[in-house]
């Protein structure tokens, strides 16, 4: 299982393999070729071999992949198999959303606690996993040892807030304050969720849909 220096964008086709995978399992299927898988997932079956040779040999010429065996060595690869410590800081709408919707032990993640300035929310659970004062980060840091944090906090709060988790020991961020973190601090993990970017291009995809050739409509008119 070779890693080397894989590219972003093989990175993040893996929870897509991994999902597939799953489902393909769950059906009973037991094993399935690359030209197969490519169908289902709207790739080619040269990048899906491709992607996957960055990691090592998986498949068998003539007879495919095995699926579960191809999904466990992908849960290895996103290192499902070891569940990090994480804190979620915003127990707002977006904060309580994520929370509830979210599997995070699927995903490799222990969610031990969140945190909120409101006090009216302070001592409520969601899920089991208790509110606690803003203020106690550092003294739940110090004691729990977190690795990472879910941050569902306004933008201008993301940056004096991540030098705290910082200095804490928090080594990831699933940061959806709109703030890119990666440009203060090398060397830690991030991964920036902006929702509005995606349903941005969610729009350009259906103007390329209505307009193929790139032409605009004489009566568009742009946002006020």
């Amino acid at each position: 299982m070779a890693k080397g220096n894989v590219s972003l964008s093989v990175i993040r086709r893996l929870p897509r393999y991994h999902r597939f995978l799953r489902e393909l399992s769950d059906n009973g299927i037991v094993r399935i070729s690359s030209g197969d898988l490519s169908k289902r997932m709207g790739l080619t079956a040269s990048q899906i071999r491709q992607d996957l040779n960055c990691f090592g040999g998986f498949g068998q010429q003539g007879y495919g992949y095995n699926v579960k065996d191809l999904y466990d060595e992908i849960s290895k690869i996103l290192g499902l198999g070891i569940p990090r410590k994480t804190v979620l800081i915003g127990a707002g709408n977006l904060g309580r959303a994520v929370t509830q919707h979210m599997d995070f032990s699927a995903r490799g993640f222990q969610l031990i606690g969140m945190f909120d300035t409101n006090p009216s929310l302070i001592g409520q659970k969601i899920g089991g996993v208790e509110i606690y004062d803003s203020s106690l980060i550092g003294e739940f840091c110090e004691k729990h040892h977190p690795a990472v944090a879910i941050l569902c906090i306004p933008k201008e709060a993301a940056y004096e807030l991540a030098a705290v988790l910082i200095s804490h020991g928090i080594k990831g961020f699933w940061n959806f304050s709109h703030y890119d973190l990666t440009i203060d601090y090398d060397g830690i993990a991030v991964e920036n969720v902006h929702l509005g970017d995606s349903l941005s291009t969610l729009c350009y995809r259906i103007h390329e849909l209505e307009c193929p050739n790139g032409e605009q409509r004489l009566n568009e008119q742009p946002p006020n």
